[in-house]
C-alpha cells in the first residue's frame, strides 16, 4: 500500500469523523481535506479547481434561485390552502388529498421552500379542524424527498452526477429518466405513509412550542419560523450570550436542528447556520428583517405566504412549466436535429429562467446571494476533487476491484448493495475537461488522457479507448492511435470524433505485430457518439 493510498484514506476517514461531530460546516470540512490532498502533492491546483466549472453544479445553484422565485411568487401558499379539506375530516383523507400533490411539487423544486411554506399552513389547519399536527409534518418531510428522486431536478445529487456523466463524454440524464425507477419508489414510500404514519406518529408532541400557551397579555404576538443564515451574528454562540430578543425584538422559543426540536435549556444551546428558530414576534418583525441576509427563509405563522399578485404568481408558474417542457423536448432527437448548434438541456431552460425571473421581480436581484446555499455548492465541488484525488492515490481502483470481486462470491446483489454504501461517501470520479481520451478496463475503471501516448501505455486485454474530442497528432507523437500488438481484445470508440495524423504518410489508426505480439488478434472500431 502506497503513501498515497494511506494518506487519502486517513484523511477521508477524518472527514468523516468531523462531519460527524458537526464542528463545522459540510462544505468547510471538505475543503480542509482537499487542501490537505493538495498540500501532499495529490491533487494540481487546477484539478482542486475543477469542480467549481462543473455545469451540474452550476445548475444547482441557479435551481436555488427559481425555487425562491416560485416561493415569493406565493404561488405554493395558495395551492396548500386548497389541498386541505375543509370541515370535519380524518387524518387519512387530509393526507390522501396532500401526499401526492406535494411529491409532485417537490420533484421540481427545491425541498426547503416546500416545507417551510407548507409546514405552517398545515400546522394552524390542523388546529382548526381538531387533527394533531404531528401526523403531517414527518410525512411532508418524507415526500418532499420522494418526489425528488423522480426527475433530474429533483435533488442536487441527481444534477451533479449528469454533469459528472457529461465531462465524461456519456449522454447525460433525460429530465424524467430517473423516474422510471424514482416513480416506484415514490408510490411505494407515498402508501407506506398512508398505511402506518397514522399509528406510528404520536397526537402530541411533548416537547413542541405551543403558541397557545403564551399569557393573554401577548395575544399580539404570533409564531415565526426562521431559519439563520450564514450572516447571523450569533453563529456558535450560546443564547444566553447573544441578546436575541434585543437585537430582534422576538422571543425564541424553539431550535431545530438536523431533525432535532430543542425547547429545554434553551439559553445553553449554540446557534447554527441553518438552525431554524421558533420565535414569538409580532407583525413587525417579518416586514423588517424578511429581505435580511441574516435569515434565509422567514415563515410567518399569521400571513405565510408573501404578498405578490395573481399575474405575478401565473408567470412565476409559466415559467417553471415552460423550463420543466423546454428541457424534456430539448432531448428529443427532432428538436436536436433541428437544433444543432444549441444544446437544448435543462442547464439552458434553467439559466433563461433565472434570469427572467430576475428582470421581471419575482424574486429580488440585488439580494440573489441570499438564496443560494453557498456551503452545498462548496460541498459539491470539493467532492469532485475529492474523487480526483481519490483517482490519483489508486484508492479509486483498488475499492473498485474489491466491490467487483465481491461478485465471484457473493453474486450481483451483493456488488449493487456495496456501491451503494461507497456513493453514500464519495462521489464516482470521471475524466477532466481538457482530457483527449479516455481509458476504460474490463472492470470498468474510467481514466482520462491528454495524449494517447499515455493512453497506449496504460492498455491491457479488453481495453477501450474512447475518443472525448478531435484529435490530431502532436510533434512529439506524429501519429495517430498505435496498439501493442501484445494486447488483445482493444477496442476503438470514436464517440462521434476523429483521429489524424499531421504526419505525410502517418496513418490514423496502426496495430503493431512486434516480436511476441498476438498473431490473431483484432481491434474492433465502433462509433457510439453522435456529432
Amino acid at each position: 500500500m502506497t503513501f498515497e493510498i494511506i494518506f487519502v484514506l486517513l484523511a477521508l476517514l477524518g472527514m468523516v469523523i468531523a462531519l460527524v461531530l458537526d464542528k463545522m460546516r459540510p462544505g468547510m470540512v471538505l475543503f480542509s481535506v482537499v487542501v490537505l490532498f493538495l498540500c501532499a502533492g495529490i491533487l494540481t491546483p487546477k484539478e482542486m479547481l475543477e469542480g467549481f466549472s462543473n455545469k451540474g453544479m452550476i445548475t444547482v445553484a441557479m435551481l436555488f434561485l427559481v425555487s425562491e422565485g416560485i416561493r415569493q411568487s406565493g404561488a405554493l401558499g395558495q395551492l396548500i390552502k386548497k389541498l386541505l379539506p375543509q370541515g370535519k375530516t380524518t387524518v387519512f383523507k387530509a393526507q390522501l388529498r396532500m401526499l401526492p400533490t406535494i411529491s409532485f411539487i417537490s420533484a421540481f423544486l427545491n425541498n426547503t421552500p416546500v416545507v417551510v411554506i407548507f409546514a405552517p399552513i398545515i400546522k394552524r389547519w390542523a388546529e382548526s379542524v381538531k387533527l394533531p399536527a404531528t401526523k403531517f409534518l414527518i410525512p411532508l418531510s418524507y415526500v418532499t424527498i420522494l418526489g425528488g428522486i423522480c426527475t433530474l431536478i429533483g435533488t442536487s445529487t441527481n444534477l451533479v452526477v449528469h454533469g459528472m456523466i457529461l465531462d465524461a463524454g456519456y449522454e447525460g440524464f433525460t429530465m424524467f429518466e430517473l423516474g422510471k425507477v424514482g416513480i416506484f419508489i415514490a408510490i411505494t414510500g407515498i402508501i407506506y405513509l398512508f398505511l402506518f404514519s397514522s399509528r406510528l406518529l404520536p397526537d402530541v408532541r411533548k416537547d413542541a412550542v405551543k403558541p397557545d400557551d403564551e399569557p393573554e397579555e401577548h395575544s399580539d404576538l404570533h409564531r415565526v419560523e426562521a431559519v439563520l443564515g450564514p450572516r447571523f451574528p450569533g453563529i456558535n454562540k450560546k443564547l444566553k450570550d447573544f441578546n436575541f430578543k434585543r437585537h430582534y425584538g422576538a422571543e425564541v422559543k424553539e431550535i431545530k436542528r438536523n431533525g432535532q426540536s430543542y425547547v429545554q435549556d434553551l439559553e445553553n444551546e449554540y446557534f447554527r447556520e441553518g438552525d431554524t428558530l421558533v420565535v414569538m414576534a409580532d407583525d413587525s418583525f417579518v416586514q423588517t428583517w424578511g429581505e435580511s441576509s441574516v435569515f434565509v427563509m422567514l415563515a410567518n405563522g399569521k400571513d405565510t405566504e408573501p404578498v405578490a399578485s395573481k399575474g405575478k404568481r401565473w408567470f412565476a408558474l409559466a415559467l417553471l412549466i415552460l423550463m420543466i417542457t423546454g428541457a424534456t423536448v430539448g432531448e428529443l432527437p427532432a428538436v436536436k436535429e433541428a437544433f444543432p448548434d444549441i444544446k437544448l438541456d435543462m442547464f439552458f431552460f434553467v439559466s433563461v429562467t433565472t434570469i427572467l425571473m430576475a428582470w421581471t421581480k419575482i424574486f429580488p436581484a440585488r439580494k440573489y446571494t441570499k438564496y443560494i446555499s453557498w456551503d452545498i455548492l462548496i460541498t459539491i465541488a470539493c467532492a469532485f476533487a475529492i474523487s480526483k484525488a481519490m483517482v490519483n492515490s489508486g484508492v479509486a481502483d483498488a475499492v473498485a476491484g474489491y466491490i467487483i470481486g465481491l461478485t465471484d462470491h457473493y453474486g450481483p446483489a451483493v456488488l449493487l448493495a456495496v456501491m451503494l454504501a461507497f456513493s453514500c461517501l464519495s462521489l464516482t470520479a470521471f475524466a477532466s475537461e481538457d482530457d483527449a481520451f479516455q481509458g476504460i478496463t474490463t472492470e470498468g475503471t474510467i481514466t482520462g488522457y491528454k495524449t494517447v501516448k499515455d493512453a497506449r501505455s496504460a492498455m491491457q486485454d479488453g481495453y477501450t479507448l474512447k475518443l472525448l474530442k478531435d484529435y490530431v497528432s502532436t510533434s512529439d507523437y506524429n501519429f495517430g492511435i498505435s496498439i501493442d500488438g501484445k494486447v488483445r481484445g482493444v477496442t476503438i470508440d470514436l464517440n462521434g470524433y476523429s483521429v489524424t495524423s499531421n504526419q505525410k504518410n502517418g496513418y490514423a489508426l496502426k496495430l503493431e505485430q512486434s516480436y511476441g505480439g498476438a498473431r490473431d488478434n483484432t481491434v474492433t472500431i465502433k462509433n457510439s457518439g453522435s456529432k
